[in-house]
């Protein structure tokens, strides 16, 4: 599963903001980012390499926008909507449930559907 929605994003998808991708694709990828990044806290913490941490934000910062992009794109949704996170409050709330959605089912605007 790690392979598959981490491992697999990073590599064949790291800046491609084409596409769709499904809830699943970004959720793991989602989960496991948090939990790499809460280890690479706790190392941070421990033994104080503050370098470590800004150079896994970096690497992950194209890849992370990249696939949220391709998530608001599976429900019907142009990637430009992940500005709607900078409204204070509202904003994220809205992008959670757009994020939360179940795309949209066939083909449509962004590309063929994933589950196909």
């Amino acid at each position: 599963m790690f392979n598959t929605y981490f491992v697999d994003v990073l590599r064949n998808k790291y800046a491609d903001f084409n596409g769709r991708a499904r809830r699943a694709e970004y959720w793991y990828f989602v989960l496991f980012n948090f939990l790499i990044g809460t280890v690479i806290g706790l190392v941070v913490g421990l033994i104080g390499l503050d370098w470590l941490s800004y150079i896994y934000s970096l690497a992950l910062f194209v890849p992370g926008m990249a696939i949220t992009v391709r998530r608001l794109h599976d429900v019907g949704k142009s990637g430009w909507w992940l500005l709607i996170s900078f409204v204070p409050l509202i904003g994220a709330i809205w992008l959670i449930i757009l994020l939360v959605k179940e795309g949209d089912h066939g083909n449509n605007a962004y590309g063929v559907d994933p589950r196909a």
